[in-house]
């Protein structure tokens, strides 16, 4: 690269001066994560429960609007992709490693521990599976359906960069160039990084869990560093020999291979179960799931606790994820309607993701319910193994379930040294080379810091605190849609 970019410069000290604090001060770096996190949970929990939920009643207002037929691109521009491929692409964009670790785990846990009362009651089936619904589902993809669109908005008719600082131009005018705008993309780097190396070391640990199941693996650190260098030389040889087909193809083997395993479940599991426990827990989810984007409640601990470390969680991780996830979303909407890219972006990974958990969540409610299988003691790497162990062929099965997690965990981190690529060369749709190798090392070195630091905790705090400041950054940007929708029907495009 001839010339380094100021973002990338300062992104560089940054990560090094936080993984030589990380290996030099460890138990510091720990305690100052765990007091982060305190702190950002119990005083802003309120504000993320507001934003996330204005977010997506704007999103539906956007699709319903005066604003619904203004396609992204020219007028006259037709869509890259036919809708089915759009579809899948879709899907794939905004699922990772945590649909695996959390399709079991999650409507069990929820199940075992509600936000309310004692739990594992036939009454806290369903909404175990519902409130599961309610991290994955409208809220989740009306974020990154808003972050995707104002980037394209500036992309395709103003044939601005792909970066988070050029959507902001609309608000901030001369003022969003420059420093500010470096500010903005850095900010938006660190929220990637984060967010993308809890995803790394979610798969690292369900890799290493399942190994462990299976042919009896010790489940410790070393174990999941040995995986993660492992894959890390997998993705750098893609990224440095330039075999994007390979990874694409990759990406497509991956959506059939979960495909199967969902389908597996569904069949050789309690089928009828599976498709009741999906339309109540639809029913349960759809008269419910606006009165729980809003709770927090300042009186009940129990529950406060559970929105903290559950609601508030996910709408940072979503959050964290917008600038990975909205830019490729972005990318393949080119030529959409807005009427028709709410809709899509919206119900389709949504309707998706909800079968997907009320079949291995339901799977899990049902064992324990009616089989008395302790599936809720299990920790939350193991969970989808132990139900699989119940299956015809689960060992098998168990296999082939690392091996997706395996995939995920190569395509996601050489999807997001890319997407890193880009925001640090100025927006290029071909960052060198040396740049993708540069962080995919990187995202390795702060996924086993943030490992030995504290693990899934440590995880949580970096993707809370990195999204405090890129939530702002996603207001202006919604600000930054209206202007540009206003002055465009002014200009009559």
């Amino acid at each position: 690269m001839k010339k380094m970019t100021t973002v990338l410069k300062v992104s560089i000290v940054l990560i090094l001066l936080f993984l030589a604090f990380g290996v030099f001060f460890t138990s510091q770096l720990e305690a100052a994560m765990t007091a982060a996190q305190a702190f950002v949970f119990a005083h802003f929990g309120w504000y993320f429960q507001i934003l996330v939920t204005l977010l997506l009643i704007f999103a539906v207002y956007l699709g319903f609007s005066k604003y619904g037929n203004v396609r992204l691109g020219k007028p006259d521009e037709k869509p890259e992709f036919n809708r089915l491929t759009w579809f899948t692409m879709l899907f794939s964009a905004g699922i990772g490693i945590g649909l695996l670790f959390y399709g079991v785990s999650e409507p069990i846990g929820h199940f075992s521990s509600p936000p309310n009362g004692e739990g594992g009651a036939e009454s806290d089936a369903i909404r175990g599976v519902s409130s599961t619904w309610l991290h994955w589902g409208l809220h989740a993809w009306a974020i990154y359906a808003l972050v995707a669109l104002a980037l394209a908005l500036q992309q395709f008719r103003y044939q601005a960069p792909g970066l988070m600082s050029t959507t902001l131009r609309p608000v901030l005018g001369k003022y969003a160039y420059g420093p500010v705008a470096n500010v903005v993309d850095t900010i938006a780097v660190f929220a990637t990084l984060f967010g993308v190396a809890a995803s790394l070391g979610l798969g690292s640990q369900q890799i290493n869990a399942g190994l462990q199941f299976i042919f009896g693996v010790p489940y410790n650190l070393g174990v999941q560093f040995i995986i993660m260098t492992i894959v890390t030389i997998i993705f750098v040889t893609s990224a440095s020999t330039g075999i994007q087909r390979g990874i694409k193809y990759l990406s497509n083997i991956n959506l059939s291979l979960t495909g199967i395993l969902l389908l597996f479940m569904l069949i050789a599991g309690p089928t009828l179960f599976l498709i009741n426990m999906f339309a109540s827990g639809l029913s349960d989810y759809v008269q419910n799931f606006l009165g729980w984007g809003l709770r927090m409640d300042p009186i009940d601990e129990q529950e406060a606790s559970w929105t903290q470390n559950w609601t508030v969680f996910y709408w940072a991780w979503w959050i964290s994820w917008t600038p990975f996830v909205g830019m490729f979303v972005a990318r393949i909407s080119r030529g959409r309607t807005i009427r028709e890219f709410m809709a899509g972006v919206l119900l389709v990974p949504s309707i998706v993701s909800f079968f997907w958990f009320s079949t291995l969540g339901g799977s899990a409610i049902f064992l324990e319910l009616f089989e008395g299988r302790e599936v809720s003691s299990q920790s939350l790497e193991t969970a989808l193994f132990y139900v699989l162990e119940t299956y015809p062929l689960g060992g098998v099965m168990s296999v082939f379930a690392i091996i997706v997690v395996t995939i995920f965990f190569v395509t996601t981190a050489d999807s997001a040294t890319f997407v890193l690529g880009m925001q640090t060369t100025g927006g290029s749709l071909n960052p060198p080379v040396s740049i993708k190798i540069m962080w995919g090392i990187f995202f390795v070195s702060v996924t086993a810091i943030l490992l030995v630091v504290g693990g899934l905790s440590a995880f949580q705090t970096a993707i809370v605190v990195s999204a405090l400041p890129l939530s702002v950054i996603v207001i202006l940007m919604c600000i930054g849609i209206v202007k540009t929708l206003n002055l465009d029907q002014k200009r009559g495009k």
